[in-house]
């Protein structure tokens, strides 16, 4: 067990949270890391134990053209200043991670310009990739090279020449000497060389067992980069897309086909893999931006902390700020943020008081840690599983629905199990934990034993005990935020606003949706989820059901995700068969499976059409206005820009540029169509020379 495995991280960018300019002029300018020094309190406060910062070395502008790497940004201070900082870290139990740029540098990296210098003469000439002395670029170098992105600004390194490899491993060293760092985050290590990459790695074990490396990678096998030989993780971005468009697309069938799918890349064992997850990071959207119903912001990050892998929080997202993505600036995603605005956030701000509640639960429950996984229940809106670890199993569940879900899951040897976010105590009932999760809410529930578990010492109405909560801060009751609220600070510009009561909203009205005698839905092995009773949003009526894994029984939803078959339609399938939704475009849940491979399908008609059928015409896939109406559908254009192209043509293209370099193997191809991130496909082909 390394320290990496119980982490709870926190990431800061700090260029932007400590509002430097965006240019750096190389003079001495101010210390502004040590603006930072107050938010170590912070991090721990909220349950983090891990802080994961960077760019931070000396660079022209975002941090990722580096100048110098064995050099403190100038806009941020001195190498003084960050020892300071990571020793300070280090006494308040934090552990620190640096942002290592290895695949490119900047212009004014000592090595590019002394081959602007003395060009065919430069002993640098072979420190980077394809230098033509015949070519030219947009900065009038006379001469061309191979980048990072289409970008000329960053300059590829060449990472097979021995001498760049040797450099960037004393950088390592350098590192871990002067600053006493913990581990490095690799930026884009889905384009570095595996042997380059296996050098570092080998480094890493030279400074110390537990030196962590973990690498930006978007799409592929994750186990190409994490194994014994290469990384210690990897960014989970497969499970970071599922978690938004699973709540927004009310398909928890997408999320846990990701959770399975992940767990098997492992080998179905939890120190598989364990992966950097998150739900928004310096380069997408806030989590709170991204989410239809913001309701959904506490059923994701109960997931984001109680699934296989490791937790991460952006900074400034515990307050439930927005950031929305810019065509040409990411300054949005980078504000500049002042702790005093929010030093009553753990008080006033239920946002804040849940990342508390979760992050130290994580830290507390070494089954979220270390444990196993194990499905239990799954519908559209309700997901349940279990974790495992030392004989001891703790239960999550989740509901993404607008109304109360009751739940039913097979539980372990306890008596009684507690739910660490509210307190709640229930009793196990013929080895089954019964439980009602609220509207656009979950649990994290964990065995109790010894006397506590004795019923006659309790007060209890229907086998639950009075509440007590484990954790001191949680989402409390404080779940009213509106969508007018919520709307109102949409779109914050580079500075964001201080939601200091930025709240959750809650269910719309707790009295609808009441279970009704007799309509149950089994989960998997057995679990029983009552349905709802007069449900107005079209919801399952008395009897139907979805029949999924052993013969579990799961409730069919009318307002389903799209693609799904139809409301009232009972689907039986055989030994797992589940009908999973599809996201916004239908290549995002490329690979889920559909209700056409399942075994023994049987499809019957409902008697009621759903209201979601009714406002669809089916025959030409457009709402019934548009259809009848005298809208023209535009010609597409004869020829569109990569960043006007759709994710199907963008992959099409990168496939064509590769084929045009050689073979295409399966491998390749396969990496190619699970990419479904529209920015990293632009990114990919414009990399082609």
């Amino acid at each position: 067990m390394a320290w990496y495995d119980e982490a709870v991280f926190y990431h800061i960018y700090p260029l932007g949270l400590t509002g430097a300019p965006r240019t750096n002029s190389y003079e001495e300018g101010e210390h502004r890391l040590n603006t930072l020094i107050p938010w170590i309190s912070h991090i721990k406060d909220i349950g983090c134990n891990a802080l994961y910062i960077g760019p931070l070395f000396e660079s022209v502008g975002h941090g990722y053209e580096t100048t110098d790497y064995k050099k403190l940004d100038s806009r941020l201070g001195t190498n003084e200043d960050l020892t300071a900082f990571v020793q300070e870290c280090h006494r308040q139990g934090v552990r620190v991670i640096l942002d290592g740029v290895f695949n490119h540098t900047g212009r004014d990296f000592f090595a590019f310009q002394d081959i602007k210098k003395n060009r065919e003469n430069s002993p640098y000439k072979d420190w980077y990739c394809n230098v033509n002395f015949w070519g030219n670029n947009e900065y009038n170098d006379g001469f061309s090279y191979d980048n990072w992105g289409g970008y000329n600004l960053l300059a590829k390194l060449n990472q097979h020449n021995p001498a760049v490899r040797d450099y960037i491993c004393d950088v390592i060293r350098f590192w871990a000497r002067e600053f006493h760092i913990d581990g490095i985050r690799l930026d884009a290590a889905d384009v570095l060389d595996f042997g380059y990459m296996q050098a570092l790695r080998h480094t890493a074990g030279e400074i110390g067992s537990d030196f962590w490396l973990m690498g930006e990678v978007i799409h592929g096998d994750y186990t190409r980069w994490v194994n014994e030989g290469t990384l210690h993780s990897v960014t989970n971005y497969h499970l970071h897309k599922a978690l938004y468009s699973g709540h927004n697309d009310h398909n928890y069938f997408e999320i846990a086909h990701t959770v399975r799918r992940l767990y098997e890349m492992g080998g179905n064992r939890p120190d598989g893999l364990k992966l950097y997850n998150f739900v928004d990071n310096h380069d997408v959207e806030r989590i709170y931006t991204k989410l239809n119903n913001k309701a959904h912001f506490e059923p994701v990050h109960i997931l984001m902390y109680t699934l296989p892998g490791v937790p991460s929080v952006y900074y400034g997202s515990e307050f439930g700020i927005e950031g929305k993505k810019e065509r040409y600036s990411d300054d949005s995603l980078r504000p500049a943020l002042s702790l005093e605005d929010y030093k009553d956030a753990l008080k006033d701000n239920p946002c804040t008081r849940l990342i508390s509640a979760l992050g130290k639960a994580r830290q507390q429950v070494k089954a979220l840690s270390y444990g196993d996984y194990r499905e239990l229940v799954l519908t559209n809106r309700q997901y349940g599983f279990g974790r495992t670890y030392n004989g001891e199993t703790v239960l999550v569940a989740v509901n993404n629905d607008d109304d109360d879900a009751f739940m039913s899951l097979p539980a372990g040897p306890a008596a009684a199990y507690q739910n660490v976010l509210s307190g709640e105590r229930v009793f196990v009932t013929d080895g089954r934990l019964n439980v009602t999760v609220k509207g656009n809410s979950g649990g994290i529930w964990v065995p109790v034993s010894g006397e506590d578990t004795a019923p006659e010492k309790e007060e209890k109405t229907e086998g639950r005990a009075e509440a007590t909560p484990m954790v001191e801060e949680t989402m409390g009751a404080e779940t009213a935020r509106t969508e007018e609220e919520s709307k109102r600070q949409a779109g914050a510009g580079q500075t964001a606003e201080k939601p200091q009561g930025a709240e959750i909203p809650g269910t719309a009205e707790e009295s609808k949706g009441r279970t009704e005698a007799g309509q149950t839905v089994e989960g998997a092995q057995g679990a029983e989820i009552p349905g709802t009773a007069e449900e107005s949003k079209g919801r399952t009526e008395a009897g139907r059901t979805v029949e999924g894994t052993q013969g579990a029984e799961i409730p069919q939803t009318a307002e389903e995700s799209k693609g799904q078959t139809k409301a009232g339609q009972i689907v039986e399938g055989a030994q797992g068969a589940e009908v999973p939704g599809t996201a916004e475009d239908p290549e995002e849940t490329e690979g889920l499976p559909t209700s056409e491979g399942l075994q023994e399908q049987e499809v019957r008609p409902a008697a009621k059409e759903s209201a979601r059928d009714k406002d669809v015409t089916m025959a030409e896939g457009l709402p019934k206005e548009a259809a009848s109406s005298n809208i023209k559908l535009q010609e597409p254009a004869k020829k569109k820009t990569y960043e006007e192209m759709t994710i199907e043509e963008l992959q099409q293209a990168i496939l064509d540029r590769m084929a045009m370099n050689g073979p295409v193997t399966d491998r390749m191809r396969q990496d190619v169509i699970e990419n479904v991130y529209h920015n990293s496909l632009i990114n990919w082909i414009k990399s082609f020379r």
